[in-house]
């Protein structure tokens, strides 16, 4: 299932909350003073990015926008940290770009950009392209970086390495070996290249240097430690692809936790990136009884491990992102939500801990309806621009023998309130035509059809009588709007034509 830009958006503001560290206003006004000469970061846009990128065999990019007020808070730390990282030997490059120019949104287009700020490292002259996904404060940053320059994996030939490399808060991975050569040597160095940005990996030929180490370990063998549930899991199945989707799985919690604790963070990242129907507990975790909810959840998320389902527990105050995206309420707690792999969502309000797998076999078994996020359908209605809501937007745009331009926007999204008075100034031109209907949906609030592809705000889609859906891709004026509904708008009578002369389905035997 493709990630829809609203739930990277919710993603994005996770990490933010969760890594950032606590602002220091006293420190404001010194970063002010304080600002250099020249900057250490590099500034490029689309004229001289390749060859920038042709330049440094590793490199780090911005890509930002200049009203992103997290963009802003990032701007001094990334600029002290590209100071510090310019003395290294050899030096780091720091770079970015304003995706926000239009001259550089191709760029934006080409490497995904899906929120700001987002940033990008560049090895080996753009041929291997990663997720930068450390720290956002400057000391962070260098030491994050510096790690990424050196060696993907660190030979370990000490007790004394291991203690230092790894740590018992963080995933740690050890190709264990008779050799360092041979094709499961290379297989795992590869892996270590490809997924160095997400994990430490290190190697040794002396596996009692590890902790918990046993000399007599058969090798070759993949170590995975971890700080959850089983502590270390082992592989011996070195083929490039198993070996990554055993690090993929067993680098999860089989529950994960949503709360305030920033360790938990790269483990929420990954549970909302998977395509696998999710499982999600809501509660507060300082009242009520916290502990029989989390013992009967977690025996649930045992009892249907082989099932394709991940499982997150999420404390209240922790959750109010997740609360938003979901359309649910405080009043619901305790709860358990699933979003399955077709975005249908699943919910159960008020749950008690005896109803949690009774409830989830349901799901299983396919008994339970779905549950639609939607705003109530307005009494009052007549504004320029219509609103619609989840319960009537197939009612709305498919069923109304109308040619509707639909927008899906953000409240919080600058470029949806620009386009706000735009769309009423066309709507109001346009309103004596019976055959046209301008309407807006707020897709933060509403569930988004299946229909429409909405990866960014605004997003409008025309859709004719007939129910030919045409993206709005055309300029943002008002005139430049009524003349695309002009020139694209079906009558009924057009419409009734196109039915007619449809092709007619075959019938199909019902079985």
């Amino acid at each position: 299932m493709a990630i829809s830009k609203a739930w990277i958006s919710l993603l994005l503001a996770l990490a933010v909350v969760l890594s950032a560290p606590a602002a220091r206003a006293e420190e404001a006004p010194a970063a002010e003073e304080e600002a250099p000469a020249a900057e250490a970061v590099l500034t490029l846009d689309a004229d001289g990015f390749d060859e920038a990128v042709a330049k440094h065999p590793f490199m780090v990019v911005e890509f930002y926008a200049p009203w992103c007020g997290h963009c802003k808070k990032l701007a001094p730390e990334y600029e002290k940290a590209a100071q510090e990282l310019s003395k290294h030997d050899p030096p780091i490059v720091l770079a970015k770009v304003d995706a926000n120019d239009e001259k550089n949104k191709p760029l934006a287009t080409k490497y995904e950009i899906q929120g700001f700020p987002t940033l990008k490292i560049f090895r080996n002259q753009g041929k291997n392209i990663q997720e930068y996904k450390g720290p956002r404060e400057a000391e962070g940053i260098v030491e994050y970086l510096k790690k990424q320059v050196g060696p993907a994996s660190k030979e370990i030939k000490s007790p004394e390495d291991a203690t230092n490399l790894i740590d018992d808060k963080k995933i740690y991975i050890v190709g264990i070996f008779s050799e360092l050569s041979g094709t499961e040597y290379t297989n795992f160095m590869e892996v270590a290249e490809k997924l160095r940005s997400d994990y430490d990996f290190g190697h040794t030929l002396h596996a009692n240097h590890l902790p918990r180490g046993d000399a007599a370990v058969e090798r070759p063998l993949v170590r995975l430690f971890k700080p959850f549930d089983e502590l270390l899991v082992d592989s011996k199945d070195f083929d490039v692809t198993a070996l990554e989707k055993f690090i993929d799985a067993s680098s999860t919690p089989k529950v994960v936790t949503f709360d305030k604790n920033p360790d938990n963070h790269p483990y929420l990242l990954k549970f909302f990136q998977s395509s696998a129907a999710k499982a999600m507990l809501f509660l507060n975790f300082s009242t009520g009884p916290f502990e029989s909810f989390k013992s009967v959840y977690y025996g649930a998320a045992e009892e249907f491990k082989d099932k394709e389902i991940k499982f997150l527990i999420g404390d209240l105050e922790a959750s109010q992102g997740a609360f938003q995206y979901f359309g649910l309420r405080e009043d619901q707690v305790p709860l358990i939500i699933i979003q399955d792999g077709d975005s249908k969502k699943f919910l159960k309000a008020h749950v008690e801990p005896d109803q949690i797998v009774s409830w989830l076999k349901q799901y299983f078994d396919g008994k339970l309806s779905p549950f639609r996020k939607s705003e109530p359908i307005p009494e009052v209605n007549d504004e320029p621009v219509k609103v619609v809501v989840a319960d009537n937007v197939h009612d709305f745009v498919f069923k109304s023998g109308k040619n509707v331009l639909v927008e899906f926007y953000a409240p919080w999204c600058g470029h949806c309130k620009k386009l706000a008075p735009i769309l009423d100034e066309a709507a109001t031109t346009l309103k004596s035509d019976e055959d046209v209907v301008i309407a807006k949906m707020d897709a933060t609030a509403n569930d988004v059809p299946s229909e429409f592809d909405v990866q960014g705000y605004p997003t409008l889609y025309f859709v004719t009588p007939s129910g030919k859906m045409v993206p709005y891709e055309s300029g943002r004026t008002a005139d430049e709007i009524v003349d695309f509904i002009k020139k694209n708008k079906e009558t009924a009578g057009q419409a009734k034509e196109k039915a007619e002369s449809a092709p007619a389905e075959p019938l199909k035997d019902e079985l």
